[in-house]
């Protein structure tokens, strides 16, 4: 009954996230819309205000949250794993990603949403007062799966994560537990939206043998492209550490100038989680340009710098829509659309290092499972590209720090 609860839970909470993240995008576009340059000032003092408020009342909500789902997986402590998973940071990690869509930062909702479900499994857990063992691995990767599911209406893609993201392993008393929070959280999810697919249906084929050759071009350039991001990702956040503890209103102004002025540039595109510009060019009833990728990794870098809560998946979806759509050019005789999706696979995974995960989320999302084995090669190849440029997992690694803040040094390793 504690699962049914928690998963029931994690499925309402994370569709009135996504509803009120949908409303802050829509409203930040209201707003430059009718005053493009007040986001030279909106975006830079509402960062501010997110960093001060997040780092007042809730420090361990800031950023994605899934390095803090990992990392909570490798505490002994229940004390410790309170500081990364509670009601209290799942209820910040809610509010404070809104008012970051709402100042424009480049940021996504899956990440926030895998914390918030973890979160609230944890503390249902220790409600019920479940052994130790049992609540550490199974509440906690249950919770995430839940969170991910729900997010996207992608069921098995949330299953993927948590074994191949997450946890390294998959214990076989976990089945049943991640299998019903799934299940639940997901039919929540679709009791209140419908039976809807993220992206929309796509028909993506590769109609003769030389259209195959988007495969290894998709590959290559997303996985090089998404391992830089990566290795900024984890470098940079490395370098700005020491001015984030000493100065984390001036960095979250000036980063905040950043996205501002990024977005100024490409015309409103970088803003928000870049469903619109994804779903546009799937579609192809719109087009960002050729820059949108480069201008779309600067903001999402930017805004997640900031220590802002908000994920990266949607927006790293988003870039990789437009590295596809951009490489469409050099291989004629492939579909757009095709190149769209491959493009997405390609650098997600070269961002995550999580090469099934990336070709089933992304298959679920526009519904189109018969183009799965090119998505799976695609994603191995984007996999062994992104290692040569960045050696670690950029997740487990951001980990790290959340471990070490908790006391946990001898278990770092292992993260």
């Amino acid at each position: 009954m504690v699962f049914w609860v928690g998963a029931i839970a994690i499925g309402l909470v994370a569709t009135g996230f996504a509803a009120a993240c949908d409303w802050a995008i829509h409203i930040h576009a209201l707003l430059v819309a009718r005053w493009p340059l007040q986001s030279a000032l909106l975006s830079p003092l509402s960062f501010a205000l997110v960093v001060w408020a997040t780092r007042r009342f809730a420090p361990a909500s800031r950023g994605s949250g899934i390095p803090q789902a990992i990392a909570a997986l490798e505490l002994v402590q229940a004390a410790d794993r309170s500081h990364l998973l509670s009601l209290q940071i799942a209820a910040a990690k809610i509010g404070f990603t809104v008012l970051a869509l709402l100042g424009g930062a480049s940021v996504g909702r899956e990440g926030p949403t895998v914390h918030i479900g973890a979160s609230m499994m944890d503390a249902l857990g220790r409600l019920a007062r479940f052994p130790y063992n049992y609540l550490r691995r199974s509440l906690v990767l249950a919770g995430s799966a839940a969170g991910l599911a729900a997010a996207f209406n992608t069921p098995i893609a949330g299953i993927v994560f948590v074994v191949e993201e997450m946890a390294r392993s998959f214990e076989e008393r976990s089945t049943g537990t991640l299998l019903t929070a799934v299940v639940l959280a997901g039919m929540v999810s679709t009791a209140l939206l419908g039976n809807y697919t993220y992206f929309g249906v796509a028909d993506a084929h590769l109609p003769t043998p030389a259209a195959w050759l988007g495969v290894p071009l998709c590959g290559i350039c997303g996985g090089l492209a998404g391992g830089f991001f990566s290795k900024i990702w984890i470098s940079g956040g490395r370098r700005l550490g020491g001015l984030a503890e000493r100065r984390p209103l001036l960095l979250a102004f000036c980063l905040g100038l950043v996205v501002a002025a990024l977005g100024l540039l490409s015309q409103g595109v970088t803003y928000g989680t870049g469903y619109d510009q994804a779903h546009g060019l799937l579609t192809g009833k719109s087009d960002p340009g050729s820059w949108f990728p480069l201008f779309k990794s600067a903001a999402t870098l930017a805004s997640y710098f900031t220590g802002t809560p908000g994920g990266v998946f949607a927006p790293t979806l988003a870039i990789g829509a437009g590295v596809g759509a951009d490489l469409a050019a050099l291989v004629p005789q492939v579909p757009v659309q095709a190149m769209v999706v491959l493009g997405m696979v390609s650098y997600f995974t070269g961002v995550t290092q999580s090469p099934l995960t990336g070709a089933v989320i992304v298959m679920e999302m526009v519904d189109d499972h018969a183009f799965i084995l090119p998505m799976l090669a695609t994603s191995f190849i984007a996999l062994g590209v992104s290692r040569l440029i960045c050696k670690q997992q950029v997740y487990r690694t951001l980990a790290i720090p959340f471990l070490l803040g908790s006391g946990a040094v001898a278990q770092s390793s292992r993260a």
